[in-house]
């Protein structure tokens, strides 16, 4: 599949900040499940790109001069293929490093009672079979429901919550891989279907032995196919998320998004 993607961010003040500073995770890296036939970034003056402690590919933009408007633009195309949602490969990032708990995964009784639930069946059936009996937990138990959730909300409080996003679902099921002992790791990306168009989209993968990374897209309740395009992986959303930055000054911002995922037919 192809898939080509435009992602626009304009930031409007009411008052003028005298400058920012922005890190971009928004360049996806070739891999077995993709290859980047093109890809530009298009914003300040300065624009500076690097390779953050995870592998990803990154930006550091910086608007040194006083502004009240700032747009960063995104565009390319890359090709996918469908791996039944497994990335059979070291990629250089040792999977017990997705062990740790962060302050989005941390442990605590409602995610152990989960754990419980899953822990049953991965003693009956096996690790991937628990695996998908958690990704149809949460989606069962947490409805999509955008706006009932902050970026600082953890996984504890969206399981009580019973609602929240793409990237609390993925918050509650690394957190419980790790209760267990499995490494897993967030996932920010895109997802297209068909010829339509949809946000950016965040799923999680865990490491399987000999197996590699398996993808699981509690949202969807899938794992990913070549519909899905990776941007960058992180411990949680805060170490991947596709855009965070500080500014000096301003105030009454106004953020607009605009992104169109869109599968081009051969």
């Amino acid at each position: 599949m192809k898939i080509q993607v435009r992602h626009e961010t304009k930031y409007k003040l009411e008052s003028p900040a005298s400058r920012a500073v922005q890190y971009l995770r928004l360049t996806p890296r070739s891999d077995r499940c993709q290859r980047v036939l093109k890809w530009s970034i298009r914003g300040p003056a300065s624009l500076i790109p690097w390779i953050d402690g995870y592998g990803n590919h990154a930006h550091v933009v910086s608007e040194p001069v006083v502004h009240k408007t700032q747009t960063i633009t995104v565009e390319g195309l890359v090709e996918t293929w469908d791996t039944t949602g497994i990335l059979p490969l070291d990629d250089g990032l040792p999977p017990l490093m997705f062990q740790r708990e962060t302050s989005l995964t941390q442990a605590s009784p409602e995610l152990a009672e989960l754990q419980n639930v899953v822990e049953a069946v991965r003693q009956n059936e096996g690790t991937i079979p628990a695996l998908h009996k958690l990704m149809a937990e949460i989606g069962e138990r947490i409805v999509h429901e955008p706006g009932t959730s902050s970026v600082e909300s953890t996984a504890a409080e969206v399981l009580i919550q019973g609602r929240g996003v793409c990237q609390d679902h993925a918050h509650v099921f690394i957190a419980v891989c790790r209760m267990m002992g499995i490494s897993s790791r967030y996932v920010s990306g895109y997802l297209a279907v068909g010829a339509g168009t949809l946000a950016s989209h965040a799923w999680a993968e865990a490491y399987i032995p000999d197996l590699g990374w398996v993808s699981f897209d509690a949202t969807n309740r899938q794992c990913a196919t070549d519909a899905y395009v990776r941007l960058a992986v992180g411990a949680d959303y805060m170490s991947a998320c596709p855009v965070v930055g500080v500014r000096s000054g301003g105030s009454g911002e106004n953020m607009a998004v605009d992104i169109s995922v869109t599968n081009i037919q051969e």
